[in-house]
């Protein structure tokens, strides 16, 4: 899908939250002291210095369920997880420093919701990914082509977040997925034919035949 994978360079529409207030150069420099050191040295997005909320908005709303702002905060709730749970406060009060694209700050309540609103549409996406994988609705051909279509978008989003992918890893990873598919069309086969009878002979068709 080499036409859907925008360079992050060309995300660059108005934001779609509010700015921040202007700050003097004192109080700017003051405030960059106190940022904690490992806010400092995330560099996840680095690749998106530049880009503009509605643009990386746009570009995920066309491919997947997620906004920008569910993508960024479940980013940043996973790499600032600790034995304790997630530090929303922190996540929250440097989202600025954190992503290139996310020009407010938000509560620990607001990151929290957005982390819900993620966790529930990758639920929701999930169940409906899986049952069309197992009603039979795509032939394993066309199973093949919408698994790597909906890899390569996913791959996408981990380079820019800054994963280097080999291509030894990726093709290992393809194929690893795929197998998986084929696992469940097969068990999703035996277990709408199980119990059936077939219309050509009348036997009873088990889960195992």
């Amino acid at each position: 899908m080499p036409d859907q994978r925008s360079s992050p360079d060309d995300w660059d529409a108005e934001p779609a939250v509010e700015p921040v207030a202007e700050r003097d150069d004192t109080s700017a420099e003051t405030g960059a002291d106190d940022v904690p050191a490992d806010v400092r040295q995330y560099a996840r997005f680095s690749k998106m210095n530049g880009a503009q909320y509605e643009r990386v908005n746009e570009f995920l709303r066309e491919r997947t369920y997620i906004t920008a702002r569910e993508w960024a905060i479940a980013r940043l709730c996973a790499d600032f997880r600790t034995e304790t749970g997630v530090e929303m406060t922190k996540i929250g009060e440097n989202l600025p420093e954190l992503v290139p694209f996310m020009t407010d700050t938000y509560s620990p309540q607001a990151v929290n919701q957005a982390r819900a609103s993620f966790e529930q549409k990758v639920r929701t996406a999930g169940a409906t990914f899986l049952y069309g994988a197992m009603c039979d609705f795509f032939t394993a051909d066309e199973l093949d082509d919408l698994m790597y279509e909906v890899t390569e978008v996913a791959k996408f989003l981990l380079e820019v977040e800054g994963v280097d992918l080999a291509v030894e890893d990726e093709l290992e990873a393809e194929e690893r997925i795929s197998s998986v598919m084929r696992d469940v069309r097969a068990a999703s086969d035996e277990l709408r034919h199980d119990g059936t009878e077939c219309p050509n002979c009348g036997h009873t068709i088990e889960g195992d035949d």
